[in-house]
């Protein structure tokens, strides 16, 4: 059995997503994308946790033109879970993941920051409405505590909630977190995804285009053990203004170019054939 937990007690699947109830429960079903950029200090701890759950079936880590040594940590570690990737310059967050994204084959995709900002162990709660088949995609919020959150940044957490809020004022979704690390989702619904923003702009482009689907989104509480600036962090306030147009961008003109107009289309098709039996 896939075991999430010894405490998990597995509900009754019948998601047609998977071949076979027993298939999901014996077989790892969860792709992870680690986009990773100059983070040799973690790595390394985030894809041994990353690696030791059960229901993992690959790490497709992705090496954003690390200058220090996070490339050679990776190709050291050698477990069999671990696919490396590597970018020539650091293209930014957005490219990396669509990066991963083409190698993918899990059930469901996951995306991991590699700067244990996020802990692995809490994965198997980001999931687990899309194993009991009532959501789609899944967010995990740090503004719905479940353990611990770092007291720091004001001005960040101020930000983050005026970006949910109008994001949430175009999407018509009730979000508390748009721009969290762990969203899930089956992995046709981002496999599918035509993203074209850049840097950290996917959080915003991901939210718009999944909440225009008929996919069933759901949030879950989770911890958040965040970073100074003097640890690694890395997003600013340039990110915060790129992150308004993309707000404004993908939920008003952007939703009528072709690709996002057939994206939608394509990802109704799926989601109507995925629930209609």
């Amino acid at each position: 059995m896939v075991v999430l937990s010894q405490d998990y007690e597995p509900t009754k699947y019948t998601d047609p997503a998977f071949s076979e109830p027993s298939s999901l429960l014996t077989e790892p079903i969860l792709s992870v994308i680690v986009p990773a950029h100059n983070e040799e200090g973690t790595i390394e701890t985030v894809l041994h946790q990353l690696h030791s759950l059960p229901f993992v079936k690959e790490i497709i880590v992705v090496d954003d033109g690390s200058t220090d040594g996070t490339n050679k940590r990776v190709k050291e570690i050698g477990l069999p879970k671990i696919h490396l990737l590597s970018q020539d310059h650091n293209a930014g967050k957005t490219a990396a993941v669509k990066l991963g994204l083409q190698q993918v084959t899990g059930e469901i995709t996951i995306i991991q920051d590699a700067d244990l900002e996020y802990d692995p162990f809490e994965i198997k709660n980001v999931i687990q409405p899309i194993l009991e088949n009532k959501a789609d995609a899944v967010y995990g919020s740090r503004f719905l505590v479940r353990k611990a959150s770092r007291v720091l940044y004001y001005y960040h957490y101020i930000g983050n909630r005026a970006l949910t809020f109008f994001s949430n004022l175009l999407t018509n979704v009730n979000m508390s977190d748009i721009e969290t690390c762990y969203k899930a989702a089956r992995t046709p619904l981002l496999k599918l995804l035509p993203l074209s923003s850049s840097g950290f702009g996917m959080e915003i482009e991901i939210t718009a285009l999944l909440s225009h689907t008929k996919a069933r989104l759901y949030q879950v509480p989770i911890s958040y053990y965040g970073r100074t600036y003097e640890e690694g962090k890395k997003i600013g306030t340039i990110d915060g203004l790129f992150a308004l147009w993309y707000i404004f961008y993908y939920n008003t003109l952007g939703r009528w170019r072709p690709q996002i107009r057939r994206y939608i289309r394509e990802a109704n098709s799926y989601l109507h054939s995925l629930h209609k039996s």
